[in-house]
C-alpha cells in the first residue's frame, strides 16, 4: 500500500476552507442567522480557488482575507480599528477581482487573450469596480432589511468604494505586468 501526500497548497488552502466550514456552526450558534449567513457565503467563497486551480498564494490569501473580513465584522474590530475597514475593501476587494477573472477565464466567460497582457489589468480594475458596488449595495441591504448593526453611511460607503477600487487597480497592475513576463 502507498501513502500520497497531498501537495502544501491542499494542506493550507483546505485547512482554511475547514475553519471557514466551522465558523458557520460558530457564527450560526454566536450571531444567529445573519452571521451564519455571512459564513455561508464565506464558505462559497473559498471553493472557489480550490474549483479553479488558483496559485497557492492566491488561493491562501483570497481565503484568509474572506476568513478576516468576516470575522472582524462579526467581531466589531472595524469599529475598534478604524483603518481596518478600509485596509480590508482594498485587499479583499483587489483578491476577490484576481480570483473572479481567473475563474472565468477558466470557466471561458472572459477570453483568455484578455489575460495575456495589459489586458488583464483592465480587466481586474473593472472587475473590481463592480464587485466594491455590489458589496455596498449588499451592505446597505443587510443593514436596512436583516441587521442594523451592519455599519453604512455615507462616508463609510465612499470609502469602501475608493479602497475597493484602488486595491483592484494595483491588483490589475501585477497582474498586467505578471503576465507580460
Amino acid at each position: 500500500m502507498t501513502l500520497t501526500v497531498a501537495p502544501a497548497r491542499l494542506m493550507v488552502g483546505d485547512a482554511l476552507r475547514a475553519l471557514a466550514a466551522a465558523s458557520v456552526v460558530v457564527a450560526a450558534w454566536q450571531w444567529g442567522p445573519v452571521g451564519a449567513a455571512l459564513f455561508l457565503l464565506v464558505l462559497g467563497g473559498t471553493l472557489v480557488p480550490r474549483a479553479i486551480g488558483a496559485p497557492t498564494a492566491l488561493d491562501v490569501a483570497y481565503c484568509a482575507v474572506l476568513l478576516l473580513a468576516a470575522y472582524a465584522a462579526q467581531l466589531d474590530w472595524y469599529v475598534a480599528i478604524g483603518w481596518l475597514d478600509v485596509a480590508v475593501h482594498a485587499v479583499a476587494t483587489a483578491l476577490i477581482a484576481v480570483v473572479t477573472c481567473l475563474a472565468l477565464a477558466r470557466w471561458g466567460g472572459l477570453d483568455r487573450d484578455v489575460l495575456g497582457g495589459w489586458l488583464s489589468g483592465i480587466a481586474v480594475a473593472s472587475t473590481g469596480a463592480a464587485l466594491a458596488v455590489l458589496w455596498e449595495l449588499g451592505e446597505w441591504f443587510g443593514h436596512t432589511w436583516l441587521d442594523d448593526r451592519i455599519q453604512v453611511g455615507y462616508t463609510d460607503t465612499i470609502g469602501d468604494l475608493a479602497a475597493g477600487f484602488a486595491g483592484s487597480v494595483v491588483a490589475g497592475v501585477v497582474v498586467a505586468r505578471s503576465a507580460r513576463r
